[in-house]
């Protein structure tokens, strides 16, 4: 296989949320391996200090941007960081988001700032910057990659969560809808948009409201454990480079199989419900 289809040399790549020590991080760091610049964006400087720096120690070029991208003047640095940069724009992905545990709560007690809080961190950081980074690279008349964040909560229901649930399934529907205009035109090159919808993974946000237990991981997703930020960044890194060149308005559930495990299968992936355990035991016997 040709290598080169993953490199993203010369390139300069945005990561809004960059600086969280989680996925952002991880796809930061793969990204600048691939060999790509990347403006790499957080709210705070202290994050960008504690994350960032060791991948600016090891030689890899990050570029730090202390931006609020919830807000016109964060995005406006951000492009003007972008304009700075030597290389060519090529893409853009969208990790910035998330919700802290707080946010879990029944439907019913549900506020309006509630749910603004999360449409703004999950959904508007995820439109506008994107709409900045494509109206760029029209200005250049140069073809890219956009990836945003979605989520398992995203593309199946979230009950205790329906905020951000309903943030991440609207940012399903604004890849695609984007992915549409972006294509192609007469004086534009393709920008594809793509999305990732990552399962439960094991990130410092996660660990918030998500304790150490192997045994329940194995009953609920279906390869056993929990997903590594390394295993989504992969995914990003795909949908970015020329190995996706052909995909656009899509989004990757990278879940382990969580998705595929109903509610009432058993550890062994058999109903619940059944009560022949000899037909369990039969099929111990035939996996023997």
């Amino acid at each position: 296989m040709n290598n080169d289809l993953l490199s993203l040399a010369g390139r300069v790549v945005v990561i809004a949320g960059a600086a969280g020590g989680g996925i952002g991080t991880t796809v930061t760091r793969l990204v600048a391996q691939a060999g790509a610049t990347v403006v790499a964006v957080s709210r705070g400087q202290d994050n960008l200090d504690l994350h960032l720096d060791p991948l600016i120690a090891e030689g890899l070029p990050v570029v730090p941007v202390a931006a609020d991208i919830a807000t016109d003047d964060g995005i406006g640095a951000t492009m003007d960081a972008v304009r700075r940069t030597d290389g060519e724009l090529h893409g853009l992905v969208n990790v910035a988001g998330g919700a802290d545990p707080p946010t879990w709560m029944p439907t019913t007690r549900v506020t309006r700032s509630d749910w603004r809080e999360l449409f703004t961190r999950n959904l508007e950081t995820m439109f506008f910057m994107s709409q900045a980074v494509a109206a760029e690279l029209k200005r250049r008349k140069r073809p890219g990659s956009i990836v945003s964040l979605s989520s398992i909560s995203g593309l199946n229901t979230a009950p205790f969560h329906i905020a951000y649930g309903t943030a991440k399934a609207a940012i399903v529907a604004a890849t695609r809808t984007m992915a549409l205009e972006l294509a192609c035109g007469a004086d534009q090159a393709a920008i594809r948009v793509n999305a990732v919808a990552p399962g439960v993974t094991e990130t410092p946000a996660s660990r918030t409201y998500t304790d150490e237990d192997p045994d329940r991981d194995r009953r609920a997703i279906a390869m056993g454990r929990r997903g590594r930020p390394a295993e989504v960044a992969g995914a990003v890194l795909f949908l970015l480079s020329d190995l996706s060149s052909y995909m656009t308005g899509q989004t990757l559930l990278v879940d382990g199989g969580l998705s595929l495990k109903w509610g009432h299968l058993d550890a062994d992936n058999t109903s619940l419900f059944l009560k022949d355990q000899s037909f369990r035991a039969a099929i111990k016997r035939w996996e023997a």
